[in-house]
């Protein structure tokens, strides 16, 4: 599939401050790719190079094959959803979705068209005369991105565009985002700190650290086979074995990745010790310390949970310590 976005070799200083650091990245053409990763990792300002409101110190972006470093961002294939949605308050929301067109010069006729077109594709028929001030944060959500697809990009660029809505809601914008890409087929690049939207979302992975990528993968690549420490404790908070504790389970002296729902409390295994527990409504998360590793278990609902400073021993299924080979210990 050819590659709708490639970073090549692109560093973004701040003066002293690396925000990105060499990064080498292809994003494929129809790709719901996901930038990952917490705050002052890069991502965000990735996407602005990406935009054309950031230009890089070194490297080149690439659009669809074609250099567009030093192109300004009116003149890019991309539009931009910010997670403030910035709707002009004045105007309602068919003239909010027909802004880019109206500058555009497109007549009013046609933009008008376009803006209904629009906000029945993100299900607000029926809102065209409303003011942002009278939508819900979901409503506003939407507008934005009518909004930005009303200028039909090849990219779309999702800037934490659910950061604002609550917990409910923003799990059913998650589907809706995804059904919207399926039916559009072109690229969406989102941004996000949240782990539990990069890995519902989408096709493909890259989870930042410190301007750099750590790893690039399909969500169940990154979640089940983390390539450091940082990707298994920042991506479902794994926990991460130190070298001289998995050198005397596997007798490999490698950092290892074990997820706390791998996890089972027997009669033998890793002798540890219950510190605390959370109990999380359908799940219970207790604490214990084995050999110096503090570590969680994920118990289900209804198991058994013991005592703090109970003596337990942890079991788990072969494979599901990842050993990662290429890492050192934090």
């Amino acid at each position: 599939m050819d590659s709708a976005i490639s970073f090549e070799g692109v560093s973004r200083l701040y003066g002293t401050v690396r925000a990105v650091d060499a990064l080498d990245l292809e994003i494929a053409e129809g790709e719901f790719f996901a930038l990952l990763g917490p705050s002052g990792s890069g991502k965000t300002t990735s996407l602005r190079l990406v935009a054309g409101f950031e230009r890089p110190t070194s490297g080149r972006v690439r659009l669809f094959g074609e250099d567009a470093t030093g192109t300004p961002p009116y003149r890019r294939p991309v539009n931009t959803v910010f997670q403030d949605y910035a709707l002009f308050p004045h105007l309602n929301v068919r003239d909010n979705v027909a802004f880019g067109l109206r500058v555009r010069g497109v007549g009013k006729a046609e933009r008008h068209r376009a803006a209904l077109a629009a906000l029945e594709m993100v299900k607000l028929p029926g809102y065209a005369e409303r003011k942002p001030s009278e939508l819900s944060g979901g409503q506003r959500q939407r507008v934005a991105l009518a909004r930005a697809l009303v200028n039909e990009p090849k990219v779309l660029l999702l800037d934490e565009p659910l950061g604002a809505l609550d917990l409910k809601l923003r799990e059913q914008m998650q589907e809706e985002l995804k059904s919207l890409q399926r039916q559009l087929r072109i690229t969406f690049v989102l941004v996000t700190h949240d782990q539990g939207e990069a890995l519902s979302m989408a096709d493909r992975v890259a989870v930042f650290n410190e301007g750099r990528v750590q790893q690039v993968g399909t969500p169940v690549e990154v979640y089940d086979s983390p390539a450091t420490p940082f990707v298994a404790d920042f991506v479902g908070s794994s926990n991460v074995l130190p070298s001289a504790l998995v050198e005397r389970l596997t007798g490999q002296r490698h950092p290892a990745s074990l997820r706390p729902e791998r996890i089972r409390l027997g009669a033998t295994g890793l002798a540890a010790t219950v510190t605390g527990a959370s109990f999380l409504g359908a799940s219970t998360r207790i604490f214990v310390e084995a050999e110096g590793a503090r570590m969680t278990v994920l118990l289900p609902k209804g198991a058994h949970v013991p005592d703090t400073r109970a003596a337990v021993h942890l079991d788990w299924d072969e494979g599901a310590l990842h050993i990662m080979t290429g890492a050192r210990d934090a």
